[in-house]
């Protein structure tokens, strides 16, 4: 851990905090003056990132690698801030990986990691600290779904479908805490300006100019923004509300012609 204090007293923990927006969230909870965990399964990124906030910011911080889509992942993160006596009083569920492809052509392995990573973990880090933050009757929850959730998509049926079971869960986790004085909010991001994307610098500039693709630091400030005002959701960016509109319009079967496309079926094509 690094030598500095935080102002607040409080710490964040934040998951996928190495880079992208993990790292946008942890850098402006720092900011706030909290005290920050960055957890990442890229150790040597997570502590340089984490020796950036600490310098830049000073508040403690406290890299803990983990890979998130191991069974007992959270309980190991829970104990291990249990033992160094850390108030966690907020709770950033953001890591996550993108399956792009045909489930048929998806190895197993795979969709047990995603499953873990979008579901079991992030459920349980909630129940863990969600209980610790009732039991000192406050603390906040901001769950990163996707504006993927809101309907079925072809290629990344994993991921939407992972992304809409953050979507229900967050949604009734903050009824069951938010008389209990913790508010959670959940986070519907569209495209972000992340290596997650294989673009071309131009054409990621363009998306960027367009508002078709946010840098991850808008999308973390939008976010925790709303969790600070109570907020039970956020979808940041005028494109991204105007998709998820239009996604909760559209008949599902209306997509199968994605599949048709050249771009689409290129993409599909078998590698190597």
């Amino acid at each position: 851990m690094q030598r500095q204090e935080t102002t607040t007293g409080e710490y964040a923990l934040v998951t996928g905090a190495s880079s992208g927006i993990g790292y946008a969230f942890a850098a402006q909870l720092a900011a706030r003056g909290y005290g920050v965990v960055l957890v990442s399964n890229r150790e040597e990124e997570n502590r340089a990132a984490a020796e950036r906030i600490a310098r830049e910011y000073g508040v403690a911080t406290l890299p803990l690698y983990q890979d998130l889509a191991q069974p007992d992942a959270a309980e190991r993160l829970h104990a291990e801030t249990s033992r160094r006596g850390l108030k966690v009083s907020v709770l950033v569920s953001n890591a996550g990986i993108l399956l792009f492809g045909l489930l048929a052509d998806t190895p197993p392995e795979r969709l047990r990691t995603i499953v873990a990573l979008h579901c079991m973990t992030p459920a349980l880090l909630c129940r863990l600290y969600g209980d610790d933050m009732r039991r000192r009757g406050g603390g906040r929850i901001l769950v990163v779904s996707s504006s993927t959730a809101w309907m079925p998509w072809p290629t990344i049926a994993a991921y939407s479908a992972t992304k809409a079971f953050l979507h229900s869960f967050a949604r009734s986790l903050d009824i069951e805490l938010r008389d209990q004085g913790v508010n959670v909010t959940t986070l519907y991001p569209g495209a972000v300006d992340t290596p997650l994307y294989t673009l071309s610098e131009r054409r990621r500039r363009l998306l960027v100019r367009c508002g078709v693709m946010l840098p991850p630091d808008r999308v973390a400030r939008k976010g925790l923004r709303a969790l600070f005002r109570g907020r039970r959701r956020c979808i940041p960016g005028l494109f991204t509300k105007l998709c998820v509109f239009f996604c909760r319009l559209l008949p599902a079967p209306w997509l199968r012609p994605i599949l048709r496309l050249r771009v689409v079926r290129r993409l599909l094509q078998p590698r190597g």
